[in-house]
């Protein structure tokens, strides 16, 4: 990928545009977009080798707001657009900006392929619970009961949980951060950028207007302090005077340090090919935030569904075909005939 010359050095103000930043007062949206402009400058890349491809809603008025490459598409189908970018133009930094809607309703077949094929794609989701842009329906992440325009009495489904649902596609970079928390997402956000392969990065992120404090509690730093389960690499998974252990029955579960057995103690492990262990430590997360994991979930190379395809076609460009070639592809594997 085409990187800047030495001595040459871009900064953030080369990477915000002339455009109004339009987002309600409050939205997590700004802080979001002010640590994307202040990583960017740290790539290495010129600007014309990084695109941004949204969907619709809040979150996807974003590659508006960079003076990068970027396309504001059709809902829910930015990573299949992504994935034809990313496959055809090996130059690119790709990034995929999403939002909880628009991702996992009517996106949702999209963005499991994309992690499941494993596309060099930088995905991010702002997960704010609710549908902001067409003004406070409930979402596929909004929690069980909560009352919006479309649920007067409640909803009653059950959300998803994305790094749950991440890790069961196969993806190779996870992890979960929160928005007005500027040095943990700008250090999840640079992971992922390092990141060869898919990688999707829940954002939890406030909606001022339609579902305001969904994470209030995860920002006040006293309750955040007994509820954020901080994952780190080669560490035990412990929240306070907690500890993680390993349970035949319930999976991972969190009780006192003195009554865990040390060898059923979890150690966090990312770079695991296995993502058994990074799916139980997701599945820590309680509806009512008592426990929140948070950190890089898994981070594993493995060939890229783009690196495959260009594979192919190389191979292709060098092989000589013939005119019998052409006739055998034509005519297929199974063909048969039918008697008079």
């Amino acid at each position: 990928m085409p990187r800047l010359a030495e001595g040459e050095s871009l900064g953030k103000k080369d990477f915000t545009s002339d455009q109004e930043v339009r987002w309600c007062p409050g939205c997590g949206d700004y802080v979001i977009l002010a640590a994307i402009q202040g990583l960017l400058p740290q790539l290495g890349l010129k600007r014309e080798n990084i695109v941004f491809i949204s969907g619709i809603g809040c979150s996807s008025r974003f590659p508006y707001y960079l003076d990068t490459y970027g396309m504001h598409s059709i809902h829910g189908r930015a990573p299949a657009i992504a994935t034809g970018l990313a496959t055809s133009r090996e130059d690119l930094s790709v990034w995929v900006i999403t939002g909880d809607g628009d991702s996992l309703s009517i996106g949702g077949n999209h963005l499991i392929h994309a992690m499941r094929r494993n596309v060099n794609l930088k995905i991010l989701l702002f997960n704010n619970e609710i549908y902001g842009l067409t003004k406070g329906q409930y979402s596929p992440t909004s929690r069980v009961g909560q009352v919006t325009k479309s649920t007067p009495l409640g909803s009653v489904d059950q959300p998803f949980n994305p790094v749950s649902l991440a890790l069961g596609a196969d993806a190779g970079f996870v992890a979960r951060t929160l928005d007005n928390d500027r040095k943990h997402l700008t250090s999840v956000l640079q992971a992922a950028a390092d990141h060869r392969g898919s990688a999707l990065i829940e954002i939890y992120q406030n909606c001022p207007i339609f579902n305001d404090g969904a994470f209030e509690v995860l920002k006040d730093r006293t309750s955040a302090q007994a509820r954020i389960i901080h994952l780190e690499a080669g560490q035990e998974v412990t929240l306070g005077d907690q500890v993680a252990i390993w349970d035949e029955v319930s999976g991972i579960r969190l009780v006192p340090r003195e009554q865990a057995d040390p060898a059923r103690i979890v150690v966090h492990h990312p770079e695991a090919a296995d993502p058994s262990t990074a799916y139980a430590l997701s599945r820590l997360d309680t509806p009512d935030m008592t426990h929140v994991p948070m950190g890089i979930f898994r981070n594993v190379t493995r060939r890229t569904y783009d690196d495959a395809v260009r594979e192919q076609v190389a191979a292709a460009q060098t092989a000589p075909v013939t005119d019998a070639d052409i006739d055998a592809l034509l005519a297929g594997q199974d063909p048969w005939t039918v008697s008079a």
